[in-house]
């Protein structure tokens, strides 16, 4: 209810569409059925995915919509512009307008929502660590009581431990694989060691071996023949930084993010310009999702919390 108008807003304009809670509701649930299976549905034919057949023909048909409001109200060169509008104005194929559109939304929501989820669930099951944030949020935005908050751009820079927040819990439940094309021959540094010829695919695995690295020794066959002598390198390996624990404050605190300079490893969602465009018990349990393998990894149950409006 919070994030898809505000995608919405800033892709397409302010209240081009989902302006009721009704439009609200139907919309979210096309758009669940579409994400849920995007995985399987996009390699099949749309024939045995009927449901997400029909969400998707909805969505691009509100797109459509979307997509010649855009055109229609394209203002002079020099004038504010709407992403959607600065995207048709690059495509030749102005037909494929509503699947851009559809495809702006989805990038920017696939993610973004379960990473929101986990960022606030594991705050809330960490006391000390939400005891920090709420200081830090009182001492950039002032104490509870005021009906709206203005928030600028310089206030969101003050607010580093939500952004190490944000980190830490992409890196806890990053995407179960990302595929690589092999686009020049690589020896790997093993013994015995192999050779990946044009033809190879290269899959990471982010969740279960670059973010738990030490984990990665009972699987292999043979030691890597990196640096540090030919033992695997652990790179979240500090005694007081487990692989598995939440730890925002201590673990990202080196990082300069101003700079883009995330620790090392880091690839939850790629690098460089090839990278991606965020259970009713005490906290959610979540492995490797059978529903998002190449997303973020989804809570297997549903979290019930409970909240209130502070005094």
């Amino acid at each position: 209810n919070i994030m898809f108008p505000t995608a919405a807003n800033t892709l397409f304009g302010k209240d081009i569409f989902l302006k009721t809670k009704n439009n609200m509701k139907e919309f979210q649930e096309h758009f669940q059925n579409y994400d849920d299976d995007f995985e399987y549905a996009t390699q099949l034919p749309e024939y045995f995915m009927r449901k997400w057949s029909k969400s998707k023909k909805w969505l691009l048909d509100v797109f459509e919509k979307v997509a010649r409001h855009a055109e229609g109200t394209n203002p002079p060169a020099g004038d504010s512009k709407t992403v959607l509008q600065h995207l048709l104005e690059t495509i030749t194929g102005k037909r494929f307008g509503p699947n851009y559109g559809l495809l702006l939304f989805w990038a920017a929501q696939a993610n973004a929502v379960p990473v929101s989820f986990w960022t606030l669930a594991f705050i809330l099951s960490h006391p000390s660590v939400y005891k920090n944030i709420m200081q830090e949020v009182e001492s950039v935005l002032g104490k509870a009581g005021k009906e709206k908050v203005e928030l600028s751009n310089e206030d969101l820079k003050k607010l580093q431990l939500i952004k190490w927040c944000i980190l830490e819990s992409i890196r806890l439940r990053a995407p179960g694989v990302i595929t690589k094309k092999v686009t020049n021959p690589v020896k790997l540094q093993t013994n015995p060691a192999p050779h990946l010829d044009l033809s190879s695919r290269m899959h990471c695995s982010p969740s279960t071996c670059l973010f738990r690295k030490e984990e990665l020794v009972k699987y292999m066959k043979c030691p890597l023949s990196l640096e540090d002598g030919g033992n695997v390198k652990l790179i979240y390996a500090k005694p007081i930084l487990e692989t598995k624990v939440f730890f925002p404050q201590d673990r990202w605190k080196e990082a300069n993010l101003e700079q883009n300079a995330f620790l090392e490893g880091f690839v939850a969602f790629g690098g460089g310009s090839h990278q991606c465009p965020g259970s009713p018990k005490p906290f959610p349990i979540s492995y490797l999702s059978p529903l998002h393998l190449t997303g973020t990894q989804q809570p297997e149950g549903s979290c019930r919390i409970r909240y209130k409006r502070r005094a």
